[in-house]
């Protein structure tokens, strides 16, 4: 039995996804507890959003440990459980937008909005992921669909409601924070397309030959970027923020 153990925990040297795996895992672990400790120093209308912040990298954490242990006991792409991970923490990362902008008069509608088009592109996106049959029609009908809560996401946080409401604040660290987050849409979510595109079917796949196999090292990285990183500009914007 200790032996089994000993396999099933083991990470190769020479395998730089089990190494994101580790190391993804204790990031987000380590900035859980860093959000949730912090959150008793800040201001009390951003209590809630270090809330939201620690829960995502907290979440995410233990996904990354049971999908850590999946990929070294079969070596293969632990899917399932990343679209669960996903299905929690995106539309979570979707509410700081909101709360965020709480002050400057965001509505409940917007949240909805913004959980609703994160849960068409998540949907969609395991549609065309877990039951890709290897043809670029399956893969592309599906990916496109996913990317239409992609880009409402992206057209709300850069010049839609978000970024309106966040201008309308009065307050200049909290439209920062906001352009940043919104960076984080554009430049650190785009990650999660090109390893879409990776698996059979995919655009990378047929035309450049990339596998599969790269799929879960895109994905590792933009996890830790994105949660972490969402957490750290809703924590600079909360202690910098006027009360």
């Amino acid at each position: 039995m200790n032996t089994i153990l000993t396999d099933i925990v083991k990470i190769p040297v020479d395998d730089p996804i089990a190494f994101t795996f580790f190391t993804g895992y204790m990031a987000m672990l380590a900035s859980s507890v860093f959000f949730f400790f912090e959150r008793g120093s800040v201001d009390g209308k951003w209590k809630l959003s270090l809330l939201v912040s620690g829960l995502i990298t907290g979440i995410a954490a233990v996904h990354y440990y049971y999908m850590r242990d999946y990929y070294l006991a079969t070596g293969q792409t632990p899917t399932a459980l990343r679209y669960i991970d996903w299905t929690l923490t995106v539309p979570l990362m979707c509410v700081e937008f909101y709360l965020l902008t709480k002050s400057a008069g965001a509505q409940k509608s917007l949240l909805w909005k913004l959980i609703f088009a994160a849960v068409l592109m998540l949907v969609a996106g395991y549609i065309g992921e877990a039951f890709t049959d290897g043809s670029s029609g399956h893969s592309f009908m599906w990916g496109a669909i996913s990317t239409i809560g992609y880009v409402y996401i992206l057209y709300t946080a850069w010049f839609g409601e978000v970024a309106q409401l966040a201008k309308n604040s009065g307050d200049p660290v909290v439209e920062r924070g906001v352009k940043t987050l919104a960076w984080f849409v554009f430049v650190g979510w785009a990650v999660y397309p090109i390893g879409y595109m990776c698996m059979p079917g995919g655009w990378l796949n047929t035309s450049l030959g990339w596998s599969a196999s790269n799929v879960d090292l895109f994905y590792n990285i933009a996890d830790a970027i994105n949660k972490i990183g969402f957490g750290l500009v809703v924590y600079g914007i909360a202690v910098s923020s006027k009360k």
